[in-house]
């Protein structure tokens, strides 16, 4: 294969680590330089990155997926670890781009949340900046070791973020909780990879992490031949599919191994909590996709089925424990939960239409909940209190936020004119329709349709969806000001308002805009529905 190297994605991952060491560098007392290096890091980056998203053409991608190849755009690829197959091949398709957007755009607007931090603000600053390297990584990745490190990297500063700035009363036990379950869940997708790299060498003598490679080895049916002859009934794609698609699931919070999503949620502190719920659970969706569904199509057949049961729990579950939340955070710890349900129903659809909506979701959710938690941090900075029935009145005092919430909550609920709308219209279309093949005989496929019963009972969700949303626009924003309790509120910062403008705006493009990103997104999915048979 032709090494190349364009330096772009190098660079875009490169500027955080860089500006990490040199923020570390500085004395104690030099808070405001390190604030100024962060926002640089992340602005620059947030540029770069704007220019990937606009300068992938689409055209090329469609082009490559004709002629039955995947195309990675900005190509980064030289050999690292010769022995062992290891290369640095950086690259990113439809379905990656808008996810590093979506990173740069949640990492420029936390480094602004931020800005008031006055706690060790240069290891904070360092550890955030390390925590985006790590994400970013994981979506540029194209070799599947380059992709783990990453991912585990993703998880270090998280720990650290969480429990030296986390809220007092919880951040050991989510901090704790978070990275056992996740590291727990990681292993078990590690020992998946591992089958493969050490199957698709034995089978070609190739031995390489590189996903191109892999591919190759799946579409010469490497993958769908008997794992041993011990066990001839069970290939390595059955076999391995759930412990990858659930293992890196864990970190997109399906259930049942979803319940560390909101406690770190509301442990973190304000910017991390955007990270976290805005980008960090898409590392885990897009890993079960790239690793689980795009390598193992016949897997993806054999298993998706059942586990888009497990995704209609998260969406209906998640909706009710969410309204029954008095914690502010909580409220939106569970949306999460339920909004990455559709997320993970949308590739369980195995068609264009229900998998486009699956990656247009995991952007408008990421923007959505960074946009919440942001809302909440300034009502929580002011208020000193999260306790919804305990608040009131607050569109007098912060009328920036009200607003801001408002609009995030209609994305939520999936209004017409936002993004919420575009990404989850096509992810009940898909379920309704089904999978482009014919599912295997069986009593629940051959009584009813069984895709287009899951889309009715996850509309539910929408509904509780709009419902608690409601309650906590109402309790938190509208109704009598309590005065004596609230004597003091001070209005949010220019870098408050910069941030929520940021984030809103992509929310209206998209809904207003749809093919600023869906044509994108669809040129990344139909490489995956080919091999499924689409």
């Amino acid at each position: 294969m032709v090494m190349t190297f364009s330096g772009v994605l190098t660079g875009i991952l490169l500027i955080p680590l860089i500006s990490a060491i040199l923020i570390l560098l500085l004395p104690k007392d030099k808070k405001d330089e390190v604030r100024i290096i962060a926002a640089m890091a992340t602005g620059i980056v947030l540029l770069l990155a704007l220019g990937v998203f606009f300068g992938y053409s689409v055209d090329d991608a469609n082009a490559a997926n004709d002629n039955g190849q995947t195309y990675f755009a900005y190509e980064d690829h030289v050999q690292w670890i010769e022995s062992i197959g290891v290369s640095w091949h950086l690259g990113v398709d439809g379905i990656s781009a808008p996810m590093v957007l979506l990173t740069a755009l949640a990492g420029f607007a936390g480094v602004l949340i931020s800005w008031g931090i006055e706690d060790r603000t240069r290891e904070f600053m360092a550890f955030f900046l390390l925590l985006v390297a790590g994400v970013l990584g994981v979506f540029m990745a194209v070799d599947l070791f380059v992709l783990f490190f990453f991912y585990e990297l993703a998880i270090f500063p998280m720990y650290f973020l969480i429990v030296i700035w986390g809220w007092v009363k919880t951040r050991e036990y989510a901090a704790m909780k978070l990275t056992l379950y996740i590291l727990i869940g990681s292993v078990v997708a590690l020992v998946g990879m591992l089958a493969l790299y050490f199957k698709a060498g034995q089978a070609t003598g190739v031995y390489s992490f590189d996903f191109v490679d892999l591919q190759a080895a799946t579409k010469a049916g490497v993958f769908d031949e008997p794992f041993s002859a011990a066990w001839s009934a069970a290939t390595t794609a059955k076999l391995w599919f759930p412990a990858i698609f659930i293992g890196f699931g864990v970190l997109a919070g399906v259930w049942p191994f979803h319940n560390w999503s909101p406690d770190g949620h509301v442990a973190a502190p304000t910017a991390v909590s955007m990270i976290h719920a805005g980008v960090l659970m898409k590392l885990g969706a897009f890993a079960a996709l790239r690793v689980g569904v795009q390598l193992l199509p016949e897997g993806a057949k054999a298993h998706l089925p059942w586990i888009v049961f497990l995704t209609l729990i998260n969406v209906v579950y998640g909706a009710l424990i969410a309204m029954r939340q008095r914690d502010f955070k909580y409220v939106i710890g569970f949306s999460s939960v339920s909004h990455m349900g559709l997320v993970s129903m949308g590739f369980a659809t195995m068609n264009l239409t229900g998998m486009t909506g699956a990656g247009l979701q995991m952007f408008s959710h990421g923007i959505m909940t960074a946009l919440f938690f942001a809302c909440v941090g300034m009502v929580y900075d002011r208020a000193h209190t999260r306790d919804i029935p305990s608040l009131g009145g607050f569109v007098q005092k912060l009328p920036w936020v009200a607003v801001a919430f408002i609009i995030g909550g209609f994305v939520s609920m999936g209004m017409p004119g936002l993004s919420g709308f575009v990404a989850e219209f096509p992810i009940f279309v898909g379920l309704w329709d089904g999978p482009n093949f014919a599912p295997a005989a069986s009593w629940l496929t051959d009584t009813f349709n069984y895709y287009g019963l899951i889309a009715l009972l996850a509309a539910l969700g929408i509904i509780v969806t709009a419902a608690y949303v409601l309650r906590v626009v109402g309790q938190v924003f509208f109704g009598e000001f309590n005065r004596e309790r609230f004597p003091d509120v001070p209005p949010i910062t220019i870098y408050d308002k910069v941030a929520l403008l940021l984030l809103v705006f992509w929310l209206v493009a998209l809904g207003v805009y749809p093919r600023l990103m869906a044509p994108m997104v669809e040129s990344g999915v139909k490489p995956i529905v080919s091999m499924l048979g689409g």
